[in-house]
């Protein structure tokens, strides 16, 4: 078995914005998850039981929701994303800690999400960690091809002149993690801390031990500490 890749040569930090910057348990992302149920029930005018089964369906599919109901339906993207992140960020708290921690990591730091620029914009305020950032490259930047489309991070890593040898990436769902480090990027996959319960599907929390995830923490802030101490 060959060694996790490690962070003495990383120049070029890469961040995953929804359950990695933020814990779990705030469960920002129940709000999401549920205008995405009421969008699917609304535009295919059926019950929300039979939305939700769409929704799940289309999110593992197709990499979000969003993307499926492109797909197969002809849903313009403004329309989406304008409905489902209108959503109430004030559950997230400010984490002075974790910004100091990114803070002192060496070079660059971005986001990468399958959101929106408005959504990783008030998140990273309501952090108060948003002047640690570069920028934000996120679905519209992406063409509209979530992650973990492999043309996602090629024309990510292009925008941005990112060395993917060099960089790291944290995430919350292993399966995006697959395309980076084949890419040679240093993987860390971001989970639940156990304590308080969280709403997700049985398959996001799966992976934890694949070959492709380098490092797995429950404490991002502690991590990245840890990090800057080495």
């Amino acid at each position: 078995m060959t060694s996790p890749r490690r962070f003495g040569h990383i120049d070029t930090w890469v961040f995953d914005l929804d359950n990695t910057l933020y814990p779990h348990h705030v469960n920002l992302w129940q709000q999401v998850d549920a205008r995405i149920g009421e969008f699917i029930s609304a535009f295919l005018k059926v019950p929300a039981a039979e939305a939700r089964v769409i929704q799940k369906d289309y999110y593992r599919r197709y990499g979000t929701s969003m993307r499926g109901m492109m797909t197969e339906h002809g849903v313009r993207a403004d329309d989406y994303l304008a409905y489902v992140h209108r959503i109430d960020h004030s559950p997230l708290e400010p984490n002075p800690a974790m910004g100091a921690a990114i803070a002192k990591l060496p070079g660059r730091k971005l986001i990468l999400t399958n959101g929106s620029t408005d959504h990783a914009g008030a998140v990273l305020a309501r952090l108060g960690i948003t002047e640690h950032f570069e920028a934000v490259f996120d679905i519209i930047a992406a063409e509209l091809e979530p992650k973990p489309a492999p043309q996602t991070y090629d024309k990510f890593l292009r925008v941005h002149g990112v060395d993917p040898s060099k960089s790291a990436m944290f995430e919350d769902l292993s399966r995006n993690l697959v395309v980076p480090h084949q890419l040679g990027m240093t993987t860390v996959l971001v989970v639940p801390d156990g304590a308080r319960e969280v709403v997700r599907e049985d398959w996001e929390l799966e992976g934890r031990d694949a070959a492709h995830v380098d490092h797995v923490t429950d404490d991002l802030t502690g991590f990245l500490q840890g990090l800057s101490r080495g």
